[in-house]
């Protein structure tokens, strides 16, 4: 994530911006595996024997979880092709800041996919009301530890420094 703060840090701006990049790859690089191997299985799933028996709810499930997880993966490949395209071009503040969009954007889409393929599992073995409200756990879990617990962070910072 970038610093949309001045830095209280002893660095130059080319600094920041090399640390706030590095910063981003790692959870990158966190990201992809997980994203990765979902996308892996999903890509799998239609050459099963029992996908033909799915009903038309499975497969909407299922379409949009692999759609998800497909925009999520391409969405965390871009900072590489942006940097690989832009490198020695001096553009690394467009990098790193369009870099934090794309990472929020990916983590959306492959929260959507990592539900998507629970519900249509659950959906499978259980049932579908069981698959929905299990669902529907996992993205308040989801919202909790992605949104709300930062945000709350973020909140409690701020207003520490403004008493200060």
């Amino acid at each position: 994530m970038s610093d949309s703060q001045p830095s209280t840090r002893d660095e130059t701006e080319a600094e920041r911006l090399d640390r706030n990049f590095a910063d981003q790859l790692q959870e990158l690089r966190i990201a992809q595996a997980g994203v990765q191997i979902l996308f892996a299985f999903l890509l799998t799933i239609p050459f099963q024997q029992r996908f033909t028996t799915l009903t038309d709810l499975q497969r909407s499930i299922y379409v949009v979880t692999l759609l998800a997880v497909a925009v999520s993966t391409l969405v965390f490949m871009a900072p590489v092709a942006m940097h690989r395209m832009l490198f020695r071009e001096g553009l690394k503040d467009f990098v790193v800041r369009h870099t934090d969009t794309l990472i929020r954007t990916g983590l959306f889409f492959l929260g959507v996919g990592i539900i998507g393929g629970v519900v249509l599992v659950l959906d499978v073995l259980l049932s579908q009301s069981t698959a929905f409200w299990l669902g529907g756990g996992l993205t308040v879990l989801a919202f909790t530890l992605w949104v709300l617990l930062p945000a709350s962070q973020r909140r409690r910072r701020r207003r520490e420094d403004a008493e200060a």
